[in-house]
């Protein structure tokens, strides 16, 4: 099929909900991909930071291609291998002594809700209320659109979950100044993704860390876009220094299949006992096994030290390019995960890079938003550059 011909079948029987670019790909390998014509691009994009590993990495196919042939699903009323494997490896790789599996991110940050919640109920003296933050974004489900602090994504879908309650991101001092008796737990992001790759002050964790402490709050961190390398990090708190109560993972956690993962503690897990909570695809076998082989190569010393290298190299060539363009005010953001602030909206940069070949995003509307996969090579860094610098001067 032609890209014409696969853009018109989805137009013509899909719920028009995505803004889709007018491009079909069909094949990809590494920082690279392919469109129904054969046009070759690259991606500073990675899917939205699920392809951390590229398109099609080996160990991903091989392991979905291996369980695939053996057993696809089997319910969670049944023990199967992969499942156990993944808790495992996760609780290793992290603070966490639990795992809860599940489909998406916003799954994810519904159950740490939910089990915000229930700890409340359960061993919290009654509390309930849940502090997030404005700017953020945990997903479109109710539960989770009502921890996010964008009207964008709000307008429509009111009256939205009570108990919880959004204060200023980065400001501790207000995060503190909104803890009330109800109050149960805190939700951030270490970084904003979709607020336009926000980077807080240094100490910004660590306070709410001893803020939590303090008033026998849990800490819950979002760590669905900046978890898993992302950052030069496994996760992005590790930055700071802190261990969380409850994080939640998906995005690059599958290399590229769906799947989403609460990560606690015994101490906080202790209060879900059976039929508390579930969800019938959660830890279903083809994901588990695919994340189990993508969580062994993000954790691979070698391929966080290449995330670190190749975020120096992009965020210096960035800098160069700001120098030259005047449209970029500023570059933030950390490791693969790095933002240029525009003067004004970046959709008609967006568009002049796709037409070069180069995948980018504009998030917040004026930050465009670069998260190529941590296996990008120096020299695919330094043409993306090339093409970015081609649409800036339009």
């Amino acid at each position: 099929m032609t890209s014409a011909e696969i853009i018109a079948r989805t137009l013509a029987h899909e719920v028009p909900i995505y803004a889709r670019w007018p491009v079909a790909f069909v094949r990809g390998a590494g920082a690279e991909l392919w469109d129904a014509e054969g046009r070759r691009y690259l991606d500073f994009f990675a899917g939205l930071a699920v392809n951390n590993l590229g398109h099609c990495h080996p160990a991903v196919v091989e392991a979905v291609r291996a369980q695939a042939g053996r057993l696809l699903h089997v319910s969670n009323l049944y023990h199967a291998p992969p499942v156990g494997e993944l808790a495992e490896l996760l609780c290793r790789h992290s603070f966490a002594e639990r795992v809860f599996l599940c489909n998406s991110g916003a799954e994810a940050n519904e159950a740490a809700l939910k089990l915000a919640r229930r700890w409340g109920h359960a061993v919290g003296a009654g509390r309930f209320e849940i502090l997030a933050t404005h700017n953020s974004f945990h997903g479109r489900t109710l539960g989770a659109l009502s921890a996010t602090g964008q009207e964008r994504y709000r307008t429509g879908f009111l009256p939205l979950l009570p108990g919880i309650r959004l204060v200023p991101y980065g400001d501790a001092a207000a995060m503190e100044a909104a803890v009330r008796p109800e109050t149960v737990a805190i939700l951030v992001e270490p970084i904003q993704g979709e607020g336009g790759v926000v980077v807080p002050p240094a100490d910004y964790l660590p306070r709410l860390r001893e803020i939590a402490d303090r008033h026998c709050l849990l800490l819950m961190l979002d760590e669905i876009q900046t978890g898993l390398g992302r950052t030069g990090r496994l996760f992005a708190h590790e930055h700071a220094g802190i261990v969380p109560d409850v994080m939640t993972l998906a995005k690059a956690l599958g290399g590229g299949v769906p799947i989403g993962a609460l990560c606690t503690s015994e101490r906080v897990a202790r209060v879900l006992e059976p039929g508390a909570h579930g969800t019938t695809f959660g830890g279903n076998l083809l994901a588990c096994a695919a994340a189990s082989a993508a969580l062994r190569v993000l954790a691979d010393p070698a391929t966080l030290a290449h995330a670190v290298a190749m975020g120096r190299r992009l965020r210096a060539g960035l800098e160069t390019l700001a120098a030259r363009h005047p449209r970029i005010r500023s570059i933030r953001g950390m490791g693969l995960m790095l933002g240029a602030v525009l003067d004004g909206q970046g959709r008609d940069i967006v568009e002049r890079c796709l037409e070069r070949g180069l995948l980018v995003n504009c998030t917040a509307e004026v930050v465009l938003r670069f998260l190529p996969p941590l296996v990008i090579r120096p020299e695919q860094i330094d043409e993306g550059l090339g093409i970015l610098d081609e649409a800036m001067a339009g």
